[in-house]
């Protein structure tokens, strides 16, 4: 009971501290944060440079957890029994209309995940166009087909490959080690910042059609 009050009065303290007391800020007049993150990661998108080293260890954890959801989907379904009605387009101007729409997409996710420490853009964007070109794709056509691709390409493994890279440059980039960054605005420029974009972009896209698979498999629909 003591130790409650005690709780207490530190909370009260604390409070009364951040009303009271003011934080000295600091003199950032002259300083241009974006200026210093292009030139400490070598990109012009300074998005890039923050989620790619600023802030690496988020993104490190939003990998994984992306990882973890894919695997909670299929743990929770495996014991479903698959269904027999799967819902598509049947008609011929959805079905020309969604594929358009899906080869547009593949195409500004390749572009977004090559580009994108360049111009606003990056893996995980690059990820999620890539995955609205497969949704897309799945609902037009056969699930049988889909199925089949899927398990031809390995895309399951290709998916924990790009993981593990990931992880392991990660690491290597939060040691303090990193290639060299190259002329800025350049396409091989920002050292590492590429790769991982591009990896992330893999990773994003694989782990969106195996979401896409368990559900048209168990559920029917997207």
């Amino acid at each position: 009971m003591k130790m409650k009050w005690v709780y207490i009065a530190a909370g009260i303290m604390i409070f009364a501290k951040m009303l009271v007391i003011p934080h000295p800020a600091p003199d950032l007049s002259q300083t241009s944060f974006v200026e210093l993150v292009v030139k400490d990661s070598g990109v012009p998108n300074a998005v890039s440079g923050i989620i790619f080293r600023n802030r690496l260890y988020d993104t490190i954890f939003e990998v994984v957890v992306f990882t973890i959801a894919i695997l909670g989907a299929k743990y929770l379904l495996a014991d479903e029994k698959p269904t027999h009605v799967i819902h598509q387009f049947t008609d011929k101007p959805s079905i020309v209309l969604a594929r358009l729409g899906a080869t547009i997409s593949a195409l500004v996710g390749i572009e977004l995940a090559i580009r994108g420490h360049l111009s606003p853009g990056g893996g995980f964007a690059a990820g999620v166009a890539g995955g609205t070109a497969i949704g897309l794709v799945a609902i037009t056509s056969s699930t049988e087909w889909m199925q089949g691709i899927y398990q031809r390409w390995q895309a399951a493994r290709w998916e924990k490959v790009s993981v593990l890279i990931f992880l392991v440059l990660a690491v290597i980039t939060l040691a303090g080690y990193e290639l060299p960054h190259g002329q800025l605005g350049e396409l091989l420029s920002g050292g590492v910042l590429p790769l991982l974009n591009i990896l992330v972009a893999i990773k994003v896209a694989l782990g969106s059609w195996a979401a896409i698979l368990i559900f048209i498999r168990y559920r029917g629909l997207l």
